[in-house]
């Protein structure tokens, strides 16, 4: 917690891109909890000023900006902002993201140009605006979350998976270009996390289908993290300056397979695909939220379903994961 005796001015600052909701918001409570104060940004005002309210009533020092992490000019105006308003920015975490997923015929070139702009070009624009000033002070942190899926491409997850492994590529080389001028860059690539994501996960082909399988990965514990856990390891892995934060034992089962055989772990996602829900005859479908996929299944499907995302639906529920109104 804050040390008492460090006036509100004196406590390090940090932003968090992507943190009205899920991972992000836990990310940002963590940070509050370890004395920083805050900056958070996502598109979505209702959202932050929920996210707000719960980071305040904590006691934690929070402000919010309505930033889309995909317009660089926004960004560059919003850290300016920040720096000129608040103080130099110690620590920048992005985690804004969006998770498309169905097969590759129900898919649209705008799913991918979505997936990239918020999740590679997002990193990108967020390091790029705070990189300029940390590299003058000799000073700062960053970290960038990808997946899992950014290190080996997972079926019905193409959008995703693309722009997160353009991520990796940018967070790792970026650290490189910093070295030796005292900002470190740190790669975060977790697997399945039980935020609640999956019922603000976007769906196409057969929609309740795909849900189905999405969100039992995304709720079981065998397979799926704690999200409080995640974060913590994460905010620590960034302080720390650590390159890698691997988290959840598939991630790191699956990296350690694919880089010591790649062709097996090709065979093993091609197997999965052929398991996965076959496209509709008819291929595009449309893209629904979790929630709307979630009552396209026959009540008897849905009620199952729900028993065994259980800790899914409570994550969702504490951590802002509410459907659009």
């Amino acid at each position: 917690m804050t040390s008492p005796s460090l006036a509100p001015s004196d406590r390090p600052l940090a932003l968090v891109a992507g943190a009205s909701r899920g991972l992000g918001l836990l990310v940002a409570r963590e940070l509050g909890a370890r004395g920083h104060r805050l900056v958070i940004c996502a598109r979505d005002a209702a959202e932050l000023g929920r996210a707000e309210a719960m980071l305040g009533g904590l006691g934690y020092e929070v402000s919010t900006q309505v930033c889309d992490v995909a317009d660089e000019a926004a960004v560059h105006a919003l850290v300016d902002g920040v720096e000129d308003r608040l103080g130099p920015i110690e620590v920048a975490v992005v985690v804004a993201g969006v998770i498309q997923v169905g097969p590759l015929e129900s898919l649209t070139r705008a799913h991918f140009e979505q997936a990239i702009d918020i999740m590679l070009w997002g990193p990108i624009n967020v390091g790029l605006a705070v990189t300029a000033r940390m590299r003058p002070r000799g000073r700062g942190r960053i970290g960038v979350v990808s997946s899992v899926g950014g290190l080996i491409s997972v079926p019905h997850l193409l959008p995703y998976s693309t722009a997160k492994f353009g991520a990796v590529g940018f967070a790792s080389g970026l650290r490189a270009e910093l070295a030796g001028s005292g900002v470190k860059v740190t790669t975060i690539t977790p697997g399945l996390m039980r935020t609640g994501s999956h019922l603000r996960a976007q769906f196409v082909g057969r929609q309740g289908a795909e849900f189905g399988w999405f969100s039992l990965g995304a709720s079981l514990p065998l397979v799926s993290m704690d999200a409080e856990v995640a974060a913590a390891r994460i905010v620590e892995g960034v302080l720390a300056g650590r390159a890698y934060v691997v988290l959840t034992p598939l991630a790191k089962i699956g990296m350690r397979l694919n880089g010591l055989a790649p062709g097996l772990t090709a065979g093993i996602m091609g197997t999965m695909s052929r398991l996965l829900p076959a496209p509709p005859r008819d291929g595009e479908t449309g893209t629904v939220e979790g929630y709307e996929a979630e009552a396209m299944l026959k009540p008897g499907s849905r009620r199952v379903l729900g028993g065994l995302t259980t800790l899914g639906r409570r994550a969702a529920a504490a951590w802002n994961e509410r459907p659009r109104p």
